[in-house]
This record gives structure tokens, C-alpha cells and sequence, in this order.
């Protein structure tokens, strides 16, 4: 979600998960401009199978994205997920940035990007009125992001996790338990039925592997118990409405538009964002008290939704209310067992941070797991990845507490604040950038982690102005640009 004061995401190149250096066993070391090369991954490994399997615990986007990378590597993989089948419902996490779109195409998911629906222009109202507007450039070979239903992507991905002969997901297996030793981890689901897999103990199946990632979603309290991990944060006041609804509403279908104290939510907010296929998700902050089942009885949901659409006919696909969390598991990695997107960070969701975090997570864990498993690197570069994976939650964390302070004020000082810039926006649109309706998700830059090796001819001088691509620097992306045909192999340029 981005806002006027939008920071346009940094052009991604093609990046796969490579190892800079197969002879360099001892360690790893990360170059400048990422570590990401397109086709590496299975290949590298030369087709050798590590024994036995890694664990990925949940079966949603990150975990199915985790399961992949892994895939390519050349690494078995056990997925082990609760629900007994995918349950196809709501719009969910709906924006994804361009970095994740350049992963899950590392994994032949293009289709994402195929059927997603980017928005090229940003309005935000105050009060009814218009006070800042702007729209997208967005070059590069990939669009800045997509809007697609959470619900659309699981099925792509799923979809690729059937296809891979390393990937094996085991539905009906709610991980209760969890423990390590020096040679592998153990982990006990209860399971509905027995399917011959594992072994039995006096409470479900015992299954065994590798490595474990734990991608089971915010309610994974009792594996980041049993594994040591605290999970310190807050969680918000108000409560937030999501609708989906089907509609035709010529003019809007390529638009985003987020109101500040509308009349029909005075003192709170109202955000639309258009997806494929003609329909809008539509977000209410609400009060604490809020009952949707209330509000759908009452005939109180249609009078709400009437207030946006008008007398146009809809459709509602889908409705739920949330409150939202800001937290950071800490640490993010022990010893064999790794955490990633919601079991290891909740977000306000403003700014689209958690699934754009969670691929990045599962990028991340899966070239380091699978250095480790192949004899590429010590042990120790797995706790690499809380360094890193960690610092990146904790920026995402600092990026959407201040939003939520612009949108959600709690204090007389915040709230003077807050109307103060929309007062100066209304009468003056050159101060629109002040306002902060959600920061979009960028790629975390790695310029301090250990991995990276400083260059001093591409000195990392600090972030750019908003907007603006990150420099050519260790720990960074490298823009998109075209290459002349002499600087591609054989001479041709695709």
C-alpha cells in the first residue's frame, strides 16, 4: 500500500540464489549487488540428495515459497501443514513488490505477475476532498507490484510444489512439537489419520529431518515457546474490516484510493484497492467493539459498503475483521531451526510489509540452509540469517509504528500532528509528501551484514532520496538496465 509520501520500490534485476564461489567452502561472501543469480540453484548442488529431509512447517505462501527455493537446490522437503486441504478464501495479502515477483519468477511462478493487476495511480482524500494524487513509472521488466488474492497465489504455488519430485506436503500434520540435536530435527503432528508416514508416538506422527523452517503464521506460540523464542511487541486498538466485492466501476479499476475522516467513517479511515477480475478490497478501520456478525444481521454491511460503491450492483466474496500486531520473534534462528514471515514478524499491514518480508525470509533461509547441507559453509551461517532477516523485520517494524502513528494517532501530539499535514495538504498540494497513508515495502539492503564485503569504490554513503534506485553498492540490488549487445554473450540481446 503506498502513499503520497510513496517510495517507488528500486528496480530488481533477475537474481537467483546462487553461491558466489562453489570452491569457497569455508564461508560466504556477499558482492556487490546482492547474491541472486537467475538459474542457479538446483544445478549447483550437481543433483546430489542430502539424506534426510528439510522441514518446512505451513503450507502458505512463504512456507510453499521456502519449499521451492530449497526445490531448486536439489534438497528434499517435507511440507507439513494443519488444515486438511487448501481452504480458497479471501483477498488476504494482496500487494507484492517487485523483489518478491523476480523469486517466486526464480520459481516458474510468472503467472503472479501475469494475472496480477498493478494500479497506476494513488489518490488520498481528506474529509471528502482530494489533497494529493500521483502516479507510476515504473521501469523495469518486472511492474513495481502486483495486486493478486493470497488465495490465487497459494494455488500457483501449490500447483509448482506438486509438480517438484522434491517437495512432498503432508496436509492434516499440525506441528505440536519441536526439538533439535546435533544431527537433526524432531518433530511431533497430531494427525487426523495415520498415512504411513513417521513414526507414532503416544500423540501423533514423529518426523524427522535436516532442517526446519517454521512458516506456520502468527499463531505459532507453541513451537517459538518450545524453541526459546520470545515474540515482544504490541498490538493495535482499533480493529480493521476487510470486504472483497465484485463490482464494475468504470473508471476505477486501475486506482487506489485511501480517505482520511470520510463522512460516511468520520474520525477514521477507509481504503480501496482494486484487484483482478473486477474486484475491490475495500478496508474500514473500525472500533475496538467492532462485530462483523452484528454489522451482517443488521443489514449494517450493506449500508457500509453502499457508502463506497454507490447504487451500483456487488457482490460481497468475502468479509472478516482483524486487529493487528507488531512484533519480532527474537532471535529469528536456533541452531537448526529457522522462523519465517508471520511466525516471525507481524506488521500493521499498511505499507504491505508482511508477505513482502516473508519471500525474502524464505530466500534467504533456503541458500543457507542449502550451503550448509552441501558442505559450502560452516554451521554458522545460519545464524546469519537472524542478523540479516532480523534487522530487516526490525526496519519493517520502525517503517509501519510510524505510519500507524499518521494513521491511527494516540496522543494529543499525534493527532495535532496528523491534522496539522492534511490541513497544509488541503491548502497547499507541494506539502502532500508529508503525508504518510503506508510507505510501500523495498527490498532490505544488507550493507552491515557480515556476509558483506565492503568496496570502497562503491562506498554504501546511505539511503537515497524516496523514489530514487539504491546505489551500486555491496549489499544492494542492481538497477535494471539494458545491456548493449556486446556486453551479452554471443552477441544477441533478448
Amino acid at each position: 500500500m503506498a502513499s503520497a509520501a510513496f517510495e517507488n520500490p528500486a528496480p530488481g534485476g533477475r537474481r537467483g540464489a546462487a553461491p558466489p564461489s562453489l570452491e569457497n567452502a569455508g564461508g560466504v561472501e556477499r558482492k556487490a549487488g546482492g547474491g541472486r543469480e537467475a538459474g542457479a540453484g538446483r544445478e549447483a548442488g550437481g543433483g546430489r540428495e542430502a539424506g534426510a529431509p528439510v522441514l518446512v512447517v505451513g503450507a502458505g505462501p512463504v512456507g510453499l515459497t521456502t519449499a521451492l527455493l530449497l526445490a531448486r537446490w536439489g534438497l528434499r522437503v517435507e511440507v507439513l501443514e494443519a488444515l486438511p486441504a487448501r481452504t480458497e478464501i479471501g483477498s488476504r495479502s494482496i500487494c507484492q513488490q517487485r523483489d518478491v515477483l523476480d523469486i517466486w519468477s526464480a520459481v516458474g511462478a510468472d503467472v503472479l505477475t501475469d494475472e496480477g493487476l498493478t494500479w497506476t495511480t494513488g489518490r488520498v482524500f481528506h474529509r471528502g476532498r482530494e489533497v494529493a494524487s500521483w502516479r507510476f513509472a515504473g521501469a523495469g521488466p518486472l511492474p513495481p507490484f502486483v495486486n493478486i488474492s493470497q488465495s490465487r497465489t497459494e494455488q500457483v504455488l501449490q500447483e509448482l510444489a506438486d509438480a517438484d519430485p522434491h517437495v512432498t506436503i503432508r496436509w492434516d500434520h499440525r506441528v505440536t512439537a519441536i526439538e533439535q540435536d546435533e544431527s537433526g530435527v524432531t518433530v511431533r503432528c497430531a494427525t487426523g489419520a495415520a498415512d504411513g508416514h513417521g513414526a507414532h508416538g503416544a500423540s501423533g506422527a514423529l518426523v524427522r529431518g535436516a532442517y526446519a523452517v517454521v512458516c506456520s503464521g502468527g499463531h505459532s506460540g507453541a513451537l517459538r515457546a518450545a524453541l526459546g523464542v520470545a515474540f515482544p511487541g504490541e498490538s493495535g486498538g482499533d480493529r480493521f474490516l476487510i470486504v472483497d466485492v465484485r463490482t464494475a466501476w468504470p473508471g476505477r479499476e486501475t486506482e487506489r484510493h485511501f480517505h482520511f475522516d470520510p463522512p460516511w467513517n468520520p474520525g477514521r479511515q477507509v481504503l480501496i484497492h482494486p484487484c483482478p477480475g473486477s474486484v475491490y478490497r475495500i478496508d474500514w478501520q473500525v472500533p475496538p467493539d467492532f462485530d462483523l456478525a452484528a454489522e451482517r444481521s443488521g443489514g449494517r454491511l450493506d449500508a457500509r459498503v453502499r457508502q463506497v460503491v454507490g447504487d451500483r450492483p456487488y457482490e460481497v466474496l468475502w468479509a472478516t475483521d482483524y486487529r493487528f500486531h507488531s512484533r519480532v520473534a527474537s532471535p529469528m534462528a536456533v541452531g537448526r531451526v529457522l522462523l519465517a514471515g508471520d511466525a516471525a514478524h507481524l506488521y500493521a499491514p499498511f505499507g504491505a510489509r508482511g508477505l513482502n518480508s516473508g519471500v525474502p525470509d524464505a530466500e534467504n533461509a533456503a541458500w543457507k540452509i542449502a550451503f550448509v547441507a552441501r558442505g559450502w559453509s560452516p554451521p554458522a551461517l545460519l545464524g546469519t540469517y537472524d542478523t540479516e532477516r532480523r534487522a530487516a523485520a526490525l526496519e519493517n517494524l520502525d517503517v509501519t509504528a510510524a505510519t500507524m502513528r499518521f494513521l491511527a494517532p494516540s496522543t494529543p501530539e499525534q493527532r495535532a500532528r496528523r491534522a496539522q499535514v492534511l490541513a497544509r495538504a488541503s491548502a497547499d498540494p507541494a506539502t502532500a509528501h508529508e503525508i504518510d497513508s503506508g510507505r510501500f515495502a523495498e527490498p532490505f539492503w544488507y550493507d552491515r551484514s557480515p556476509l558483506t564485503v565492503a568496496d570502497p569504490s562503491r562506498p554504501c554513503a546511505g539511503r537515497p532520496p524516496r523514489g530514487t534506485p539504491p546505489p551500486v553498492a555491496p549489499g544492494t540490488i542492481v538497477p535494471d538496465a539494458a545491456l548493449p549487445p556486446t556486453a551479452v554473450p554471443g552477441g544477441d540481446q533478448d
